[in-house]
This record gives C-alpha cells, sequence and structure tokens, in this order.
C-alpha cells in the first residue's frame, strides 16, 4: 500500500493530525508516531517541525506538496501531517525501508 493510500486510510481511521499548528501540539503532548512534511512548506515551519520531531525522537519525512497532502486527506492544503497509530507508522516504514512506499513525490 502506498504512503497514498495510508494517508486516506489514516484519516478515516481517526488517526491523523493535520496542519502545523495542530501537529506542533500533539508532537509536544507525545501523540505523534510519523511526521510527513510538505517539501513546499515553509522553511521555517520545516525547520521548527524536524527540530520538534528530533527532540521527541520522531521520524519525520518530506513527502508531496501542501496541496497533496490535503488533498489526499480530503482537506485544504497542509504543511504537514502527523500519523499517531504506532502500527500504522510501522507498516509504513517497514515499506520505505524495504523501497515499496513512494517517499517522495513531486
Amino acid at each position: 500500500m502506498t504512503i497514498d493510500k495510508m494517508l486516506g486510510l489514516g484519516q478515516r481511521a481517526g488517526k491523523l493530525i493535520s496542519g502545523d499548528i495542530a501537529v506542533k501540539s500533539a508532537i509536544n503532548r507525545g501523540k505523534v508516531k510519523l511526521l510527513l512534511i510538505a517539501l513546499d512548506a515553509a522553511k521555517r515551519t520545516q525547520m521548527e517541525l524536524t527540530g520538534l520531531a528530533a527532540s521527541k525522537n520522531i521520524p519525520a519525512v518530506t513527502y508531496g506538496s501542501k496541496e497533496e497532502l490535503g488533498r489526499l486527506i480530503g482537506k485544504s492544503p497542509r504543511s504537514a501531517v502527523a500519523f499517531t497509530d504506532e502500527k500504522m507508522v510501522c507498516g509504513i516504514l517497514k515499506k520505505m525501508e524495504r523501497g515499496e512506499a513512494d517517499r517522495t513525490r513531486t
């Protein structure tokens, strides 16, 4: 299953948090297991989110555009999306390691 499909599944299952402010709050509360940051997010936003994720040992991956991230979860453009479900994250990370999941999109 591609990350695109996992995003849609996670949204429907209520296992996603989206938007940079909501994601920052969730990271600080310890709810985030994997962070996806849009390639075209503002540099400041990218630096803040990656720094915050690194401080909490949360894997962070750049993926797609803000427009694409929003479209994949049925919302307006989003700078960041965070998975909160450990099982989904394990599946995504294993697929990325094996090269079976798209990692970056343009």
